[in-house]
């Protein structure tokens, strides 16, 4: 049975996903059909609300069941893993044009909210906390040597940022079989990087 608590981060998260414009406290609790004072008492900020809707969004869209599925080579279920990154772009080119006009609209620019700035460092921190523990799944179990963790999530992160504003602009008709070796040549460097000196002591 859904809990109240899971009942609003469905609410606000579709909100999110529709686009709304606004993520009041009254327009959320309308949405998840609870009161103003039950919203408050498990989300008393509304940066609380929004920051754990985004969490929820990123735990539900990048499960860790496929990382650990070891009857499957190590670097296709991480590349497997990162290409999951990419589904909030959309299907074609037109929905991935227009998340990155979203974004580009709520993010950045030097009148940039101190709200809509800390948004974004959330977002960026649930991508590097994903990928860090998908690697650290990985050396638990001996099949990724120890490493510079974050110089990995920094190159990983990097290249699925360019291949996303890449499904935004004109691009080849094979792009995206060249988006998937692309995205392998990443995880390659990042399996072949050797161990950090701190790792091999």
């Amino acid at each position: 049975m859904e809990s109240t608590r899971d009942r609003i981060l469905a609410s606000v998260t579709a909100m999110m996903r529709d686009g709304a414009e606004r993520l009041s406290v009254r327009a959320v609790a309308a949405h998840a059909g609870v009161g103003a004072s039950t919203l408050r008492h498990y989300f008393p900020t509304q940066r609380d609300l929004i920051n754990a809707a985004l969490t929820a969004t990123y735990d539900a869209a990048m499960p860790d069941e496929r990382i650990r599925d070891t009857s499957v080579p190590p670097r296709e279920r991480l590349r497997e893993c990162l290409w999951r990154l990419f589904e909030p772009f959309g299907a074609d080119d037109a929905d991935a044009f227009a998340v990155w006009q979203s974004l580009f609209r709520a993010f950045p620019g030097a009148d940039t909210t101190p709200d809509a700035r800390a948004g974004y460092e959330l977002i960026v921190a649930q991508a590097e906390r994903r990928v860090g523990a998908w690697l650290a799944i990985l050396e638990a179990e001996g099949a990724l040597a120890p490493g510079d963790t974050v110089r990995r999530i920094h190159l990983l992160l990097t290249v699925v940022d360019g291949l996303s504003i890449e499904r935004a602009l004109p691009h080849r008709a094979d792009y995206l079989e060249q988006q998937a070796a692309t995205l392998a040549f990443a995880v390659d460097a990042v399996f072949d990087l050797p161990a950090s000196p701190r790792a091999a002591r």
